[in-house]
């Protein structure tokens, strides 16, 4: 069946079969061939869309970066076309908005969140595969560009550069994400995203 899809969806499949290989049994699982057998295909498949696994993992931390976007994306703008939001408290409600609706995704899926971490921790390893790097560097551009939309939807500004504020927000759901993952406590969980948002909108101005 892969062999009929277009490139990008091709890559894409077998990127996934990574990613299900590194959830069921860690990165250190995540092999060409296991990823062919995987996919079903000829591991000369694989080989020929990534050139090293260094690669193919790299590739794993951006879908997995996009995946987490998607999500918070699709809440937002739900948000943003529910209700007239306007000024600081409406960005603190859209902030909120978001971070509630990509909840639900670390709860379904926890071991794809460790997941995250697992990748992290294989880029700091061995840095020079630039995959923690290329992780981060993702994100930070969701993030830049997900902050940018929520201060032109509530008529606020940025009392930072954007890309300060995109960094600070990571580092504290990367915090909670973490937490969650070691006690499970979720009522806390909520709370704190309701915080996070706070001191998100603090860093803007009407």
């Amino acid at each position: 069946m892969l062999n009929r899809l277009p490139v990008e969806d091709h890559r894409a499949e077998i990127v996934e079969s990574a990613i299900a290989i590194a959830e069921r049994s860690g990165i250190d699982a995540v092999t060409m061939q296991a990823v062919a057998t995987e996919s079903g295909v000829q591991e000369q498949t694989v080989r020929n869309m990534f050139e090293s696994d260094d690669s193919l993992v790299t590739a794993m931390s951006e879908a997995l970066a996009r995946q987490l976007t998607t999500s918070m994306l699709q809440t937002f703008f739900e948000a943003a076309e529910s209700a007239e939001l306007t000024g600081i408290r409406g960005l603190r409600v859209l902030l909120h908005s978001a971070l509630s609706g990509f909840w639900p995704m670390v709860e379904e899926a926890p071991d794809r969140r460790l997941l995250v971490f697992e990748l992290t921790a294989y880029g700091l390893r061995h840095p020079d595969s630039g995959v923690a790097s290329a992780q981060y560097r993702s994100l930070d551009e969701y993030g830049t560009v997900f902050l940018n939309e929520c201060a032109k939807r509530t008529g606020t500004t940025w009392l930072e550069p954007v890309g300060a504020v995109a960094r600070l927000s990571l580092a504290l759901l990367d915090g909670l994400v973490l937490r969650w993952l070691v006690d499970r406590r979720s009522e806390a969980m909520l709370a704190q995203l309701d915080d996070v948002a706070a001191i998100i909108a603090s860093k803007a101005t009407e």
